[in-house]
């Protein structure tokens, strides 16, 4: 299994390398991908060294799978590239979430959509991926109707600058910055960039990117995107109003029993979800399960995720896991 991952100098990247490692994944042949600049470096990998290397040597080296985090411009000229070539390319860029010929993947929730046709393969939102984990089962016990979201996202979701920012304004120390106003002791409600509609982009892809996943369009989605000065980790607070009525104790054991969540929520010992817990975790965490006392049918919960694992690198990597399973590669 001759594997590449393009990107694999960035943050994501790194994290892919990391969980491949962890998963035991099957890999034969590793190829670091990156940019120009980075090519001839070295990145280690189960005790290897390896040299990186540009994106049209990759290419020609026929992948049986790419896993791409490295923008949606480099997405959307290589990717093809290596589709052409024979490679199954999953890729985490925002480049191909909505195309209507690729498909959207949570492998717990619709991975056996994928076919061996499918050779570009669109990974979702980091937010939107621990949103519709936790989603999925409710909506098929009761029937979204609406769903609100405010979230409170970690500077890693930008990458390597504003982490430095974020470090550097702790540190007193005047440097680059990645946001155009300080993010320590601060919050942000600018979550990419601003839209003609008033919505940020990553408000609109958790609009949009919920309805595509779960085959759906009868709920709505409305989102309020905020990045907050944690370092890793996605917080979410959602409420959603269903068709059918919901038992609480109901909710909680559909949540339990649903493959990569995890229910944390006890008031009476201050269990509920944080960042700093789900760091360099897979799972999605959820808490703070409630009724909403001002409208019938409507729920409040707290989801909490590692965006850079299941947020990113790992589900990613568990949906080139079950195209091997199944034989789709």
């Amino acid at each position: 299994m001759k594997v590449a991952v393009v990107g694999a100098t960035g943050m994501v990247g790194e994290v892919m390398l990391k969980v491949l490692a962890e998963r035991n994944f099957p890999v034969t042949e590793l190829i670091p991908v990156a940019s120009e600049r980075s090519v001839g470096k070295t990145i280690s990998y189960k005790g290897n060294d390896y040299k990186v290397v540009g994106l049209e040597t990759a290419v020609s080296m026929r992948p049986d799978i790419a896993l791409f985090s490295a923008g949606g411009d480099t997405s959307l000229e290589w990717a093809p590239k290596f589709a052409e070539a024979g490679t199954t390319v999953v890729d985490n860029s925002s480049a191909w979430r909505m195309d209507p010929t690729k498909k959207l993947v949570v492998p717990e929730i619709n991975a056996s959509e994928l076919t061996k046709e499918d050779k570009i393969i669109a990974n979702p939102n980091c937010s939107t991926i621990q949103l519709v984990m936790a989603l999925a089962p409710l909506h098929k016990a009761y029937n979204m109707k609406r769903v609100v979201i405010s979230t409170y996202q970690s500077v890693s979701g930008t990458g390597v600058k504003a982490v430095k920012q974020l470090e550097n304004e702790i540190a007193g120390i005047d440097g680059e910055m990645a946001y155009p106003y300080p993010i320590g002791r601060n919050a942000l409600p600018h979550c990419d960039v601003f839209l003609e509609n008033g919505y940020t982009k990553e408000e609109m892809k958790l609009a949009k990117e919920p309805q595509k996943i779960l085959s759906d369009n009868s709920f709505a989605v409305s989102a309020t995107a905020v990045r907050i000065p944690t370092a890793g980790g996605h917080s979410e607070s959602v409420n959603v109003q269903f068709e059918k009525d919901f038992d609480l104790a109901e909710v909680r054991k559909l949540l339990s029993e649903t493959p990569g969540v995890v229910v944390q929520d006890n008031t009476s010992t201050n269990t509920y979800p944080m960042p700093i817990y789900a760091h360099d975790k897979d799972e999605v965490f959820v808490g703070r399960i409630r009724r909403d006392e001002s409208q019938e049918n409507t729920l409040n919960m707290w989801i909490v995720a590692d965006n850079l694992r299941k947020g990113a690198a790992t589900n990613t990597i568990q949906i080139a896991e079950y195209l091997i399973k199944n034989g789709l590669v």
